[in-house]
């Protein structure tokens, strides 16, 4: 795709305070977050589905030297559920989007490698 799409997309992490430039928070674990109540959470959308799968997420165990291999396969798991992505896609069209996660790794984990895939898309991927 050429040029930019009109959504900014930023990657924090869910215990991060809630910004007033976060546009929609969604959140992008299939898990829910330990410790954290819904309403610190102030999600617009838990979009679970996009997560990785439970098979994917045990296997990479958030260990940096599987990271590129676990991108590779999540990226063929976004490919495979496009419904979901749409959904994210066009709630990017529509304003900023913050893609939330709960990893402690802040560099290695899913919501860095859904920002790659969406920036690739046409997304603007800002600094959170």
């Amino acid at each position: 795709m050429t040029g930019t799409r009109p959504g900014r997309i930023r990657v924090r992490r869910i215990y991060t305070a809630a910004a007033s430039d976060d546009g929609k928070r969604v959140l992008v674990d299939r898990v829910w977050p330990r410790g954290m109540s819904k309403e610190r959470a102030a999600l617009d959308l838990w979009l679970k589905d996009i997560g990785p799968s439970d098979a994917l997420r045990h296997w990479f165990g958030h260990e940096p030297a599987r990271y590129p291999e676990f991108r590779d396969r999540y990226f063929h798991e976004l490919d495979s559920n496009p419904a979901v992505v749409q959904q994210l896609c066009d709630l990017a069209d529509r304003g900023d989007v913050t893609l939330l996660y709960s990893a402690h790794d802040e560099a290695h984990n899913q919501a860095v490698v859904l920002a790659e895939y969406l920036a690739a898309r046409g997304y603007k991927v800002t600094d959170g």
